[in-house]
């Protein structure tokens, strides 16, 4: 949207007050990312007493999922744009009379080389997205009513933008798609030669980033070939982010996850055998309708015996059209946020033993710029530290540059995040 805009001639701000036109990207997936979207719709609203505002436009998923009555829902907004029709977002608010109308062709647009882009994460890194949409059909997932069925970027096309956002600056580039290891499904039933194996591959040979992060890699499509080429690449972070979401195979089913608990161990062992300082990622839900203590209490035994290295917990979320909405079971929000804090105090220890282990050692980190907890501190990040979802990596002596790329020693570490001074800066 920025890249089509700004070539139609707008300019971005960074001050809201000063913008006569305002887009606030959506997200519809879960009840409290929909309730920050409105509360933020809300906030902007207010600029066209107090600012310049005369266009607030409502574009992305909870335009695409509630399309029937965002409108009347909404009155503050003028102009609704859904998840397939952002790419024409410079002629729908060009005109008048597209006022109130609404756009939502289809779930998904699907970009290419040619489609503008403005990279909106800080210089030296970026976001590249492989594919739209997901294939999978877990029960409490609303993503494929929203973003539709699976659709794979050619991989000629997804190295082409990799490779341009590299000669702008790029460093750090974080591979996005819903479930990476589907990439190419759909493209293979056409005819068309691709894999989650060769698209990166091909991103490790000829981007020339510095970093290339994967994110979202299910475990029933982690294969020894996948393995072992992070393994081999320096440039690939040995970082598996992978959505488990339960253990107790009676919960898998439920959520239609289509893998067992034993399979899910299996590839962490895999993964650890092969890579043993891999870093491993991963989210699970607590309280998904239907979860008795005992199975709870599974997955709490699991997350003690792997010590995996990152957690996030989610608290189940009712989400109507889904499967799991409709599941008998469904668990107070009490015990959903006991369930919740339990794990999470338990995680907390793992992962402050972990990190704990890294004192005394060196690694590299790109930096982010001065923390926002004091102005006193660099902040940055390791090649296992993916933006704005981990920890960070603080320093507290020596100097560098936003974008930088130094050596840093480890000399003291918290639950999530490191302490440490620079021992190498970037030359």
């Amino acid at each position: 949207m920025l890249g089509t805009l700004m070539q139609s001639g707008y300019q971005a701000v960074e001050d809201p007050s000063l913008a006569d036109t305002i887009v606030v990207n959506t997200c519809g997936f879960i009840n409290e990312s929909k309730e920050e979207s409105i509360d933020k719709i809300l906030e902007m609203a207010e600029l066209k007493k107090s600012g310049q505002l005369k266009k607030l436009v409502v574009a992305g998923c909870l335009s695409q999922r509630y399309k029937e009555d965002i409108n009347k829902g909404l009155p503050e907004a003028d102009y609704f744009i859904g998840s397939g029709d952002f790419q024409n977002i410079a002629q729908i608010i060009d005109k008048e009379e597209n006022k109130k109308k609404g756009f939502y062709d289809k779930s998904t647009f699907l970009q290419n080389e040619a489609t503008p882009r403005i990279n909106s994460e800080p210089f030296y890194r970026a976001y590249l997205k492989i594919s739209e949409g997901c294939k999978k059909r877990c029960a409490f997932c609303a993503i494929p009513l929203i973003r539709g069925n699976l659709q794979s970027r050619t991989m000629d096309g997804v190295v082409s933008e990799a490779k341009l956002l590299v000669a702008g600056g790029v460093k750090e580039l974080n591979v996005v798609s819903h479930d990476f290891t589907d990439y190419g499904w759909d493209l293979n039933k056409k005819g068309i030669q691709a894999s989650p194996y060769e698209i990166l591959k091909r991103l490790s040979d000829e981007s020339g980033a510095h970093w290339i992060r994967v994110l979202y890699m299910y475990p029933d499509g982690i294969d020894d070939r996948l393995i072992q080429l992070i393994k081999e690449r320096e440039n690939l972070p040995k970082y598996f982010d992978m959505p488990l979401q339960h253990i107790n195979d009676e919960v898998l089913k439920r959520m239609n996850r289509r893998m067992t608990g034993d399979f899910v161990k299996k590839t962490i062992d895999k993964i650890r055998s092969q890579i043993p300082d891999a870093v491993i990622r991963t989210q699970f839900i607590v309280g998904y309708p239907g979860e008795t203590d005992k199975q709870y209490e599974e997955l709490l035994d699991f997350v003690e015996e792997y010590k995996l290295d990152r957690v996030g917990c989610f608290k189940y979320s009712f989400e109507e059209e889904t499967k799991s909405g409709k599941l008998d079971g469904q668990i107070e929000d009490e015990v959903k946020q006991e369930r919740h804090d339990q794990l999470m105090e338990i995680q907390n220890d793992i992962s402050r033993e972990k990190n704990q282990s890294y004192i005394g050692k060196e690694i590299e980190v790109i930096v982010d710029g001065v923390s926002e907890e004091t102005d006193l501190l660099l902040e940055a990040r390791s090649a296992h530290q993916a933006p704005g979802i981990d920890g960070v990596t603080y320093i507290n002596s020596g100097t560098a540059e936003i974008g930088d790329l130094v050596r840093v020693k480890i000399t003291d570490a918290h639950d999530y995040d490191f302490v440490s001074e620079i021992v190498q800066p970037e030359v």
